[in-house]
C-alpha cells in the first residue's frame, strides 16, 4: 500500500466572534489557505485530484456544497472537485483520513484537505434553528434514538459536566488547566511558533495574523469569576474553548506525486483510528480511540513526542492525560482551543498544522491528534515528522 505524505499544512489566524476574521465569507476564507497552500508548495493546480473540507454548520454561507464553493473561490480552476464533511468536531480531521485513504489506496496522487467555519456568520446550531422555530420535524433525533438511550437530548456541555464529575475534577481543576492554556498559546504567539503555520488574512480592515482569543493577561482570579454554564456546575466560558472563525488546509500527496512534481514531504501519516462510545456523555471516546490507535500502530505513547487533545471543554484533555498515564508537558504545548479558538469544521486539520510544526521545530519525531465529537465518536491521527 502506498504512504500518504503530508507537504504542507496551515491555518488562518482564530478570530474571535464578532472579530477580525468574522469579515470574511467563509468560503473565501479557505480559499485563501487553498492558494497558500499552492503558493508554498508551488504545485500545478491542476494537478489536484480533489478538495475535501470538513464544515460543521452547513446553512446560510456555509451551505450548498461549501467545499466546491471554497474552489471556486480560489485559485484552482474549475475541473477540481470538491467535497463536505461533517463529523461534527473531527470534520477536517476525517477529511484528512478521507484523504489519506483515497492517496494510499492509488485512486488519487494529490488531495488537499482541511476545514473551514464562520462561527460568527454562521452560528452554531443554525442550521436547525429555523426548522425548530418553524415547527418542522422533530429534529435530529428521533424518539426511537431519545426512548434507546432514556434522554430529551444530547448535549455536549451536559456531557462536559458529566466528565467533570465522573473523573473527579474540581471548578479550580479547570479553571488551572484553562490558565495554561492561555499561558502557552502567549508564549507560542510572542515566540514566533505559529508563524510557519499562519495565513494572514488581509482586507479593507487591515492583515489578521495573530490568534485572537489567547488572553495574554489570563489569571486564575479571573477565570474564577466566570459562572457556570449551569446552576452549581463547574464547566463555565473560561474553561472550554472559545467560538472561533478560521479555515485550516493541508497537501496530502502519494508517492508517485512526490516523485513527477518533485515535492518535499514535512510528514508522514503513520496511523488512523476512529471509534464510537457512549453518545450520552460523549466526549471521552478519545481515551478509548487513543488505546485502539496504538494497539493498530504497534506502538505506546511513551514513542509519541507530543499529543494534541482538542481542548473542547477542559475535562476532555484533562481526563485523556490521567486515564492513559500520558505525560502533560508534551500535551498542547503550544496552548489548544480553550486559549486559541475551535472554529469546529476547521479545528482537526488547525490542531494538524499546529502539531506538525511543533514536532518540526523541536526536532521531534511522532504526533499524536485526537478529538471528541459529537455522538460519542473520536478520531485519532498519528504523524511522523519527516
Amino acid at each position: 500500500m502506498n504512504e500518504a505524505y503530508i507537504v504542507e499544512t496551515l491555518r488562518t489566524p482564530g478570530g474571535r466572534r464578532k472579530g477580525a476574521a468574522s469579515h470574511w465569507h467563509p468560503a473565501d476564507m479557505a480559499a485563501e489557505v487553498i492558494n497558500a497552500l499552492l503558493d508554498k508548495t508551488g504545485i500545478d493546480p491542476a494537478a489536484v485530484d480533489d478538495v475535501i473540507l470538513g464544515c460543521v454548520t452547513q446553512a446560510g454561507e456555509q451551505s450548498n456544497a461549501f467545499a466546491r464553493n471554497a474552489v471556486l473561490s480560489s485559485r484552482l480552476p474549475q475541473s477540481v472537485p470538491g467535497v463536505t464533511i461533517d463529523r461534527q468536531c473531527g470534520s477536517s480531521q476525517q477529511s484528512i483520513h478521507f484523504a489519506a485513504q483515497s492517496v494510499m489506496s492509488g485512486m488519487q496522487d494529490m488531495v488537499i484537505a482541511g476545514g473551514g467555519e464562520s462561527m460568527t456568520r454562521v452560528p452554531m446550531f443554525s442550521n436547525r434553528k429555523l426548522h425548530d422555530e418553524a415547527g418542522l420535524g422533530e429534529g435530529p433525533y428521533s424518539r426511537r434514538v431519545l426512548e434507546r438511550y432514556g434522554v430529551d437530548g444530547f448535549n455536549q456541555f451536559t456531557g462536559a459536566e458529566m466528565m467533570a464529575a465522573k473523573y473527579g475534577f474540581s471548578r479550580e481543576d479547570l479553571d488551572n488547566f484553562a490558565l495554561m492554556s492561555h499561558r502557552k498559546a502567549a508564549v507560542a504567539s510572542r515566540s514566533g511558533a505559529f508563524d510557519a503555520e499562519m495565513v494572514p488574512l488581509t482586507d479593507s480592515e487591515g492583515t489578521h495574523t495573530q490568534d485572537e482569543g489567547i488572553r495574554f493577561d489570563a489569571s486564575l482570579e479571573a477565570l474564577a469569576d466566570l459562572k457556570p454554564l449551569v446552576e452549581d456546575g463547574v464547566i463555565t466560558a473560561g474553561n472550554a474553548s472559545q467560538i472561533c472563525d478560521g479555515a485550516s488546509g493541508l497537501l496530502i500527496v502519494g508517492e508517485r506525486a512526490l516523485r513527477d512534481h518533485g515535492l518535499t514531504p514535512i510528514a508522514r501519516i503513520a496511523g488512523m483510528t476512529v471509534t464510537a462510545g457512549d453518545p450520552v456523555i460523549m466526549l471521552d471516546e478519545p481515551i478509548n480511540a487513543t488505546r485502539r490507535a496504538m494497539e493498530r500502530a504497534g506502538m505506546n505513547l511513551d514513542q509519541i513526542d507530543l499529543y494534541e487533545v482538542n481542548e473542547a471543554f477542559a475535562p476532555v484533555p484533562m481526563a485523556w492525560l490521567q486515564q492513559l498515564d500520558a505525560d502533560p508537558d508534551r500535551l498542547n504545548v503550544n496552548g489548544g482551543s480553550i486559549a486559541l479558538g475551535h472554529p469546529l469544521g476547521a479545528t482537526g486539520a488547525k490542531l494538524t498544522a499546529t502539531l506538525i510544526h511543533a514536532l518540526r521545530s523541536r526536532g521531534k519525531r511522532y504526533g499524536l491528534q485526537t478529538m471528541c465529537e459529537a455522538g460519542g465518536i473520536a478520531n485519532v491521527t498519528i504523524f511522523e515528522a519527516l
